[in-house]
């Protein structure tokens, strides 16, 4: 266990050397905190002897008062040990979820689709506490103990040698059972950890989908599954009880023993005057402070194996790296002047089942080329490769002749604005998130967009205006102020790529005919890849893309495509607006 626990600090004391006088300190106090303990016990020779056998009064008068002085020092000195690693341990911990959140929002997408909220929350902020937390509190109680062992052994050793050699070989021989029990310790400890994760997820769950859950009467069903977890929770502790419980018994007995052993051993040293009751009494009181922590490390031993694999689990977020990142000398993104270039485009995201299937299609700049096609078809997936959420499995996307992968992540996003389905925005004021486009820009910029955005006459209409609070996720606003909201961010953004992702689809008719007059407003002067189920809003595109199985099977105006017998698109177009003559399909 030491070597785990020395190694498990040498990969978190870089966090540490920033505070290290303090955390110096809090450390070097465990030196007087833990030798104190010896004190009460050397304190007792004299007393015994000068007191309870030579009857000297003078004596009995200094060492009760010594006892509660060095007792008094001992406390302060904890209170200030104690002190300074608590806040030693925040900043720690502070530094380490910064590192962690750094880390989280670098990551790619993918590791998001596949990771569950509550995950992300254990490790990547339970962890950081429980790791700095463990860090602190082993240290601090594995050094006092170090001390204070040392300082009881030599009290043992200067009142009887041959009854110390017999109290050091008890205390090593308590300490076995714990190398017995460390690999089951970790097993349960992770298993523990994966089942708690699915506890934070379903109260996520619960937040995010209450109405889902009451309109369907789904209570009893959420409140099963809450159960299930509940019982493997209840299962793995007392699996862990059941293996570790059995250490603190065992230890206390094996300490009886050697409890025991010196009791029958001492009273014949007395007796045959090789040491005095002083010395006698002064040794069994330096043994039971030696053994008293022996006996209870059993329960602490799973507190520190936790904290040892949450150091662990939070090393192995640090070393992890995301799978999209910058080449080195990535390339800057400052203007674009031809176009945007897929060629010969795939992807999968799964091994063996790709969803963009060769695909190659060149958008130039100004145009508005708009994405259609059946449900699952790749349009959405094919978008997210542009400010690279994901990257190809083969082929290449160039923009102005430049592969993606070799320009900077930061120039490539800051080129491409996004507006989708469903917005997110972000608790806080419709400012906050507005400006998220732009930090900088000035209240006539704000007011711009808010104007181009139509937002201006709902702002207006609100006590707080601009500064009024929207709630979590924009849970205050309606589905067309959220849309427009995203918009409105867009453009303060102004870059000079457009993406719209169904923008407009799950809104009703009067919110989208408000919400596309904002689109109108964005699309003006940039390149502009719209996806659209409902295709009357994209009739006017400058070329229309039809997208099947993750292949471009068509493209042309809105009239071209139409003038194809039997096109896809043509078809999709008569069956979305009802025309009762359906084009045959070919024999």
């Amino acid at each position: 266990m030491n070597n785990t626990l020395v190694e498990s600090y040498k990969k978190i004391l870089p966090y540490v050397k920033p505070y290290w006088f303090r955390a110096s300190i809090s450390m070097l106090i465990t030196i007087p905190i833990g030798s104190l303990d010896a004190v009460i016990a050397l304190s007792l020779k004299p007393y015994m002897d000068s007191v309870m056998v030579a009857k000297n009064a003078r004596t009995s008068l200094y060492i009760p008062f010594a006892i509660v002085g060095f007792t008094i020092l001992q406390g302060l000195l904890n209170y200030i040990s104690t002190y300074t690693n608590t806040w030693v341990g925040i900043k720690i911990a502070n530094d380490v979820k910064r590192d962690l959140y750094k880390k989280l929002v670098g990551y790619e997408s993918k590791y998001f689709d596949k990771t569950t909220s509550g995950f992300v929350v254990a490790r990547f902020s339970n962890d950081a506490d429980l790791a700095c937390a463990g860090l602190i509190n082993n240290l601090k109680m594995f050094l006092s103990r170090i001390f204070a062992s040392i300082s009881l052994i030599g009290t043992l050793i200067y009142n009887s040698w041959q009854l110390a050699i017999f109290a050091v070989f008890i205390l090593l021989l308590s300490l076995l059972p714990l190398s017995r029990v460390r690999k089951v310790v970790k097993e349960i400890t992770e298993k523990s950890f994966i089942v708690g994760t699915d506890v934070i997820t379903t109260y996520n769950e619960t937040f995010g989908g209450i109405k889902t859950i009451q309109s369907y009467n789904l209570q009893n069903y959420q409140l099963n599954k809450f159960s299930k977890v509940l019982n493997l929770i209840f299962g793995l502790t007392m699996k862990m009880t059941k293996r570790c419980a059995w250490m603190s018994p065992m230890m206390h007995f094996i300490v009886s023993i050697g409890i025991a052993v010196v009791v029958g051993y001492g009273s014949h040293l007395i007796v045959t005057h090789q040491i005095t009751s002083g010395n006698f009494v002064s040794f069994i009181t330096a043994l039971i402070m030696l053994y008293t922590p022996i006996k209870t490390l059993g329960n602490n031993f799973v507190s520190v194996q936790q904290s040892l694999l949450a150091i662990d689990r939070v090393i192995d977020i640090m070393n992890r790296e995301s799978e999209i990142m910058d080449i080195d000398h990535p390339k800057d993104l400052s203007t674009i002047d031809k176009d945007i270039s897929f060629d010969n485009v795939s992807f999968c995201y799964e091994k063996g089942r790709p969803v963009i299937n060769n695909l190659s299609l060149k958008i130039n700049i100004g145009e508005t080329v708009a994405l259609v096609g059946s449900s699952g078809g790749g349009k959405t997936t094919l978008v997210n490769l542009i400010p690279r959420f994901y990257d190809v499995s083969g082929g290449q996307i160039t923009i102005d002749g430049v592969d993606i992968r070799e320009i900077s992540l930061n120039s490539l996003r800051r080129n491409i604005a996004m507006v989708f389905q469903d917005n997110f925005l972000f608790s806080g004021t419709i400012r906050e998130n507005i400006l998220l486009g732009n930090k900088d820009a000035t209240e006539e910029e704000i007011d711009q967009a808010l104007k181009n955005s139509y937002l201006n006459e709902f702002v207006a209409g609100l006590e707080r205006g601009v500064d009024t609070q929207i709630g979590e996720r924009g849970i205050l606003l309606s589905g067309g102020q959220k849309q427009r909201v995203a918009i409105a961010r867009a453009l303060l953004k102004n870059a000079p790529i457009v993406i719209l992702d169904e923008a407009t689809s799950a809104l009703d008719n009067k919110s989208e005919a408000i919400v596309q007059k904002a689109i109108d407003r964005l699309m003006e002067n940039r390149t502009v890849i719209v996806i659209a189920h409902r295709l009357s809003t994209v009739q006017n595109a400058t070329k229309i893309a039809v997208i099947d199985s993750g292949c471009v099977v068509e493209t042309g105006t809105h009239e071209q495509l139409l003038a194809i017998e039997h096109g896809v698109y043509k078809n999709l177009y008569l069956s979305q607006f009802k025309v009762k003559k359906v084009v045959p399909e070919k024999a």
